[in-house]
């Protein structure tokens, strides 16, 4: 395709999209307004539906199609780097260089890791009833194992970052949310659709099905992550070229 039919394709496909975002711009509230048509429903079905906190209603309940997309995201971006960093023929490993740590700052991180994890797991298991989820505890967690990688040296990390493991937790994360999606659908509901007991308001077990994905989408993020910034880090502190000169060669 020539460079000039891409352009008359995306002025197409603008055009299109413009008249509908112009359309809908004309049903919206007028700014500063007091009706908020959106944020009223969105209340009440997170009430309807025994979850205290709205935003997670709204990601895992009401829009969770549209979290599932998201997830899949950081999934394929996990698996392209994956591809694309993986030990190239005119590479090898070299082992990591061991850096000098302040005592202080050794301290620091063998105190702050497991708080950062009972952190990182708090904010996933209590996402339903206050600010947090799944996305947010799951980036704690991938931060708190790298204090490993701060606190001490890369070969710490190493030792502490079961690769093989997060790789396989990370897809059956993934492939648990669209199995639940699919259990909507067994259900005689919708893809999706919140089909499991409510339980009661403001409890951890309460949401339906918002826990179940909150938690999945806490794994994957978590286990992509700490896969992801595995492959850079490799690149950055092991991987050199073969015509590269290693600590072997002094």
């Amino acid at each position: 395709m020539t460079a000039r039919a891409r352009l008359l394709m995306f002025a197409a496909a603008a055009a299109v999209i413009a008249v509908f975002f112009a359309v809908a711009c004309t049903e919206m509230p007028s700014f500063g307004g007091a009706s908020h048509p959106y944020g009223d429903r969105a209340v009440a079905a997170a009430l309807a539906h025994r979850t205290a906190n709205v935003v997670s209603s709204v990601n895992f309940d009401l829009r969770a199609f549209d979290t599932l997309g998201e997830e899949s995201i950081l999934f394929g971006t996990v698996l392209s780097a994956t591809l694309l960093l993986r030990l190239a023929r005119d590479e090898r490993r070299r082992p990591a260089a061991s850096e000098r740590v302040l005592p202080t700052t050794r301290l620091f991180g063998v105190i702050l890791l497991p708080v950062a994890l009972v952190v990182g797991v708090y904010i996933v298991a209590h996402g339903q009833l206050s600010p947090g989820g799944g996305f947010q505890g799951g980036v704690v967690l991938a931060t708190a194992l790298h204090l490993g990688y701060v606190a001490a040296d890369y070969r710490v990390l190493e030792k502490v970052r079961p690769l093989a493991v997060l790789d396989v937790a990370d897809s059956i994360a993934a492939g648990a949310f669209v199995a639940m999606g699919a259990a909507g659908l067994a259900a005689g509901g919708a893809f999706l659709k919140n089909v499991l007991p409510l339980g009661t308001f403001n409890r951890i077990t309460s949401g339906g099905t918002v826990p179940l994905l909150n938690a999945a989408v806490g794994v994957e993020v978590a286990s992509g992550v700490i896969v992801l910034l595995a492959h850079f880090l490799d690149q950055a502190v092991e991987i050199t070229g073969t015509d590269e000169p290693t600590q072997e060669d002094h």
